[in-house]
């Protein structure tokens, strides 16, 4: 067998990548027809007992990540998994089952929570997913022993799945996490009304139409693309599957207050006050983000910090020098954090 060339290629792991596909049933005939066969990664350290039982941590990506992406390569710099392998080949870090969870669409993501226009990928994580692994590795199988952690629309799912299967998962990480949506969504309304009106006849119909015919993704398209992504999950057309209800008027951009209004429902720092035993029973809460964030959301990680923190619930916010990207330098030791917090 040949072995990895080393860096600055591929390094030598030192404990195992398996890559498994899961067959989802709630994810058959989902409104998008997107693939309900999932890939699914798990990595399991060095020097782990199969006859003993360890944490788990679910790792999960921001909008339109999918699984395989972890494999990609930034110059200078292990990828995400072999920063795990090194992580966990370490003595400071007690071990810990982590998989890594596919919820991408073919709108971008899920923001892995249950949508009539997506899909049901909160069902898919907690009902689907876990009992999957729980059944095939050696996990605690508690939610005492389970943590949550994410980037971006991951972030958002790192902090909403807990608080509302708290049964499930007992300790989140959240690095620059969707939250405070005036700040990281209302931003963008005025740029995606402006890109449809300019290039695409003011129509998402025009939109759709050209962004699954062009040969690379353009850049320039982030705030459509987002914002759409968003309605599906956020404010989902319950009478047309697989279609949105828009939170603005898209001749002017006048918002529609009652269709905001179901997006805020679905705000971490608005949602925080009614999960307050939920979030009080969690092990472990992390929150981080840039200062420079180009979405804001050092100002969403600091207003659901100031939620946890008015009802007396333990948590680390961090906030350092740099913006949304290039932050994969920063899981590794928010997991090791989470892993020590879980222990079994």
């Amino acid at each position: 067998m040949t072995r990895a060339p080393g860096p600055p290629w591929g390094r030598e792991l030192r404990g195992r990548l398996d890559r498994l596909v899961i067959e989802s049933e709630v994810l058959k005939d989902n409104p998008l027809g997107d693939p309900h066969r999932r890939p699914l990664y798990v990595y399991v350290p060095i020097g782990v007992d199969e006859s003993k039982a360890y944490p788990s941590i679910y790792v999960i990506q921001g909008m339109t990540g999918q699984v395989d992406m972890w494999f990609n390569r930034t110059a200078f710099e292990p990828n995400m998994i072999e920063r795990l392998d090194a992580l966990f080949a370490s003595s400071g870090c007690p071990p810990a089952v982590v998989v890594m969870v596919d919820a991408w669409t073919s709108y971008g993501g899920s923001q892995f929570i249950n949508s009539a226009a997506t899909g049901r990928y909160m069902d898919y994580l907690c009902d689907e997913v876990v009992p999957f692994i729980d059944e095939r590795y050696p996990t605690a199988p508690s939610r005492d022993h389970r943590g949550l952690s994410g980037k971006s629309s991951g972030g958002y799912g790192a902090m909403v799945v807990p608080m509302l299967h708290p049964d499930v998962f007992s300790g989140l990480v959240s690095h620059a996490g969707d939250a405070l949506f005036e700040a990281c969504y209302l931003t963008e309304f005025p740029l995606t009304i402006r890109t449809l009106r300019d290039r695409f006849d003011g129509s998402y119909e025009t939109f759709w139409e050209h962004f699954r015919s062009a040969e690379s993704l353009d850049p320039s398209l982030h705030a459509p693309l987002n914002t759409y992504a968003m309605a599906a999950c956020y404010s989902p057309d319950e009478d047309r599957p697989g279609e949105v209800v828009l939170p603005f008027d898209i001749d002017t951009g006048k918002v529609v207050d009652e269709v905001w209004a179901q997006w805020l429902a679905w705000d971490p720092v608005r949602m925080a006050p009614e999960h307050l035993d939920a979030l009080s029973s969690m092990r472990h809460i992390y929150l981080d983000a840039g200062r420079s964030d180009e979405f804001y959301l050092d100002l969403g990680a600091q207003a659901f910090a100031k939620e946890l923190s008015a009802h007396g619930i333990e948590h680390t916010l961090e906030l350092f020098d740099g913006t949304h990207g290039g932050l994969q330098y920063r899981y590794p030791g928010a997991i090791a954090a989470l892993a020590a917090a879980l222990a079994v």
